[in-house]
């Protein structure tokens, strides 16, 4: 599992709490959401303090987060009705001569890095091992934190997108993949002939309900062997592999829309896929930091110039 490392090494994390404990708290708290009928990644779109405001969760000095950590931040900012995208720990808010404030709860997020370590091998040679870890801090949001500079606490603008025709930005930019997309009656990747079949524009209720479909399957695009070569070992319609890259899928389709700035298309058109993904996550508890990394992952690959 990879996830990406905090630009920022803070003096706060959590030295004493065992790895597993981490992976078992973020999954125990996002099995809960799904059994009571919520995506986590997608309670800031129907929270009503963000909706049409949503960007990925920055850091102190702008730089956004990634993987696992967008979900955790963007489940805590809706259920507290925070509106910034900022977040830092307590020693980055004093140092910009800011204070949180009395009795604020921070978030827990994580942060993965390697250690390198020299060991001898068979025969008698020192090689590096490259030994993975994970261990979780604590943030706040600005809304927290009194005395920052105004721009922290500045709402994203929303932009409204719901018109009839088609949204040249969003174009261009799905253009730009080089992805080959063809008419037809549903919406589907064939990996065989590495091809996305899309139905007509004119027969999706809004147009961002194209193209939120459009991102979800453009994330199966970049499963393909000659791109990400991600392959979770499907060999059915419906089996564990295949609610895998699913679920891969529907956060790669949240993580690109806040990127481009669209909604990502109603939670009830992924119902169907939530007994799935609490089966998954249930018998692998670190399967959601997985399909977080795979997610970013396939964003970032799409954003970059083909």
């Amino acid at each position: 599992m990879t996830l990406h490392s905090s630009t920022y090494k803070s003096r706060e994390y959590s030295i004493g709490q065992p790895v597993s404990d981490i992976y078992t708290r973020v999954t125990n708290k996002v099995l809960a959401d799904l059994e009571n009928g919520e995506l986590t990644w997608r309670k800031p779109w129907n929270s009503e303090n963000l909706t049409g405001s949503i960007t990925v969760p920055k850091r102190w000095n702008a730089v956004p987060y990634s993987g696992i950590n967008i979900v955790l931040l963007w489940a805590t900012a809706s259920e507290q009705g925070y509106t910034s995208p900022y977040w830092m720990t307590f020693k980055q808010a004093v140092d910009l001569k800011a204070c949180v404030r009395k009795g604020e709860k921070g978030t827990q997020i994580v942060y993965a890095d390697k250690l390198v370590k020299e060991e001898e091998n068979d025969k008698g040679e020192l090689e590096e091992k490259h030994i993975p870890y994970l261990k979780a801090y604590t943030v706040f949001n600005a809304s927290q934190i009194d005395g920052l500079p105004e721009n922290y606490y500045e709402t994203p603008a929303g932009k409204n997108q719901e018109h009839a025709q088609r949204i040249a930005s969003l174009e261009t930019f799905f253009a730009s993949t080089k992805a080959e997309i063809y008419s037809g009656t549903k919406a589907a990747y064939n990996q065989t002939a590495d091809k996305i079949q899309m139905p007509s524009f004119a027969s999706f209720n809004t147009p961002l309900d194209y193209y939120s479909t459009l991102a979800h399957e453009l994330t199966h695009w970049t499963k393909h062997p000659a791109r990400l070569n991600r392959d979770f070992g499907r060999k059915h319609f419906g089996d564990e592999g295949y609610a895998k890259e699913e679920l891969v899928a529907e956060l790669g389709a949240c993580f690109l829309g806040a990127a481009l700035d669209f909604k990502p298309m109603p939670e009830e058109h992924h119902a169907a896929y939530v007994q799935s993904w609490l089966k998954v996550l249930k018998d692998d508890k670190r399967f959601i930091f997985s399909a977080a990394s795979h997610a970013q992952k396939a964003v970032e690959f799409l954003c970059k110039p083909q």
